[in-house]
């Protein structure tokens, strides 16, 4: 970790707690700020609070009291989930306080190199696989980092100038970027979501795009020339573009020909050797080529990790095998998008669908095309019968309504033949009957197991 002096003796203000601002709070207090930290929930028994107010940190919860800005702090670290319209961070900004995110402050002290990578759909599979072939040959060369569910903070603190951090980087998060300078970026795509937080779509494009605003010629920025939004942005860059497609061959990028993947014209591997099914993980896979082959990591290595990864935790990953029937969980499938991609993967004939949950207020319409030719499918949530219209527009033979997940799947089992894949795509947000998508993911699993050992 470098030993910066910026926070010494200064006041910061961390806004929400959970992980990041955790994380935040004990490096401010190693780095000689005076920390308070502010979360509007109620206080919980927590034995790191406790250290930390040991150490000198206060502790404010249950309100978002806006006087306590006449302590005239320096800093805010915000939590990203935070949004901006926030009457703390609204206050902030008027008194210009500069407003941090989590990423910023790890930047700021980290010794390794970042690798990072953000996107609407795809950045959790890229970042792990990166981070997979890194680690192929030398065990902690990488380190995981980021809105992967690990406070980029924490791991910068502890990372040494021979590992380097490969971080996930959401658009709340990238809003925040002062100094933020990966030597590595990488935008998968981008699609309309997070409108409720950003307000516009062009406003989120803006936020992904923070990721290369302080890179140079001497830094690498992978981007999905699939997209021509991201073509023309790509013009408009300091980093030295490296371009990835399924679509055309490109002399200086990775690309899909004749079902083989290649990068520079130099052969990697096919397609139908990838570990995990779907024509956007033939494009997660050809960025994370990009990104480990400028790493100078030889193709052997991208090529067998690349075989042998078979998806991160909820998503699109595979649970097990009953009766020759394979269960798949993609519980982070929270949007449409998300499942059209992992329907895609799959023939829908064969695919018994588990779908639901929170009601956003939107229709299924733009579902119907993908929902066509599946064998049955299974709904559960507020969006039981919403989901049910596109089922019966789609004409699919079998429509099941049942409580949640785990009740879905002794009925996804009884119409369930050898061959044929059963697949948690929810298309839904899990709030209406989780706290989060992986919660959900776990009570999927978890049902799966128990019928497997009926």
């Amino acid at each position: 970790m470098k030993n910066i002096t910026t926070y010494k003796n200064k006041k910061v203000l961390v806004l929400g707690l959970a992980r990041s601002g955790m994380s935040a709070a004990k490096l401010l207090c190693q780095l000689g700020a005076f920390v308070t930290v502010n979360d509007a929930r109620s206080r919980q028994d927590n034995s790191e609070i406790e250290q930390l107010e040991q150490q000198g940190v206060r502790f404010i919860f249950g309100k978002h009291p806006v006087d306590l800005f006449e302590e005239n702090f320096d800093y805010m670290i915000k939590n990203p989930g935070i949004p901006y319209e926030n009457v703390m961070v609204k206050e902030a900004q008027k008194r210009q306080i500069p407003i941090l995110t989590d990423i910023e402050l790890a930047y700021q002290i980290s010794q390794a190199p970042i690798i990072s990578i953000t996107g609407t759909n795809g950045k959790t599979t890229v970042t792990t696989l990166i981070a997979d072939v890194m680690n192929a040959n030398r065990k902690d060369s990488a380190l995981l980092a980021g809105n992967i569910g690990i406070p980029a903070s924490c791991v910068a603190a502890k990372a040494t100038d021979q590992q380097t951090i490969v971080m996930e980087t959401s658009s709340f998060q990238l809003m925040g970027v002062q100094q933020f300078q990966p030597k590595i970026a990488v935008i998968t795509n981008i699609y309309e979501t997070h409108i409720d937080y950003h307000g516009t779509r062009q406003n989120y494009v803006e936020a992904k795009w923070n990721i290369q605003k302080n890179m140079t010629s001497a830094d690498y920025l992978v981007i999905n020339y699939n997209e021509e939004e991201w073509r023309h942005l790509a013009t408009k860059t300091k980093a030295t573009v490296i371009p990835f497609s399924t679509k055309e061959k490109l002399k200086n990028g990775a690309y899909l020909f004749n079902h083989q993947l290649f990068f520079a014209d130099q052969y990697i591997m096919d397609a139908d050797q990838l570990g995990i099914p779907g024509a956007h993980n033939i494009e997660n896979a050809l960025a994370v080529i990009a990104v480990c082959r400028l790493a100078q990591i030889d193709c052997d290595t991208i090529k067998k990790v690349l075989m042998n990864f078979h998806g991160v935790k909820h998503r699109l990953q595979f649970i097990s095998e009953i009766d020759g029937v394979k269960y798949y969980n993609d519980s982070k499938a929270t949007n449409m998008l998300a499942t059209k991609k992992a329907l895609s993967g799959f023939d829908n004939q064969h695919v018994i669908l588990l779908a639901g949950g929170l009601d956003r207020g939107n229709e299924f319409d733009d579902l119907i095309e993908d929902f066509k030719g599946l064998k049955a499918i299974i709904l559960f949530g507020q969006t039981t019968e919403k989901l049910k219209k596109a089922a019966i527009s789609a004409n699919i033979p079998v429509i099941e309504t049942t409580k949640d997940v785990s009740t879905a799947v002794p009925i996804a089992h009884k119409l369930a033949t050898n061959g044929d894949i059963v697949l948690l795509s929810p298309a839904c947000a899990s709030w209406d009957q989780f706290p989060n998508f992986e919660t959900r993911g776990d009570c999927y699993i978890n049902a799966v197991k128990q019928f497997k050992q009926r």
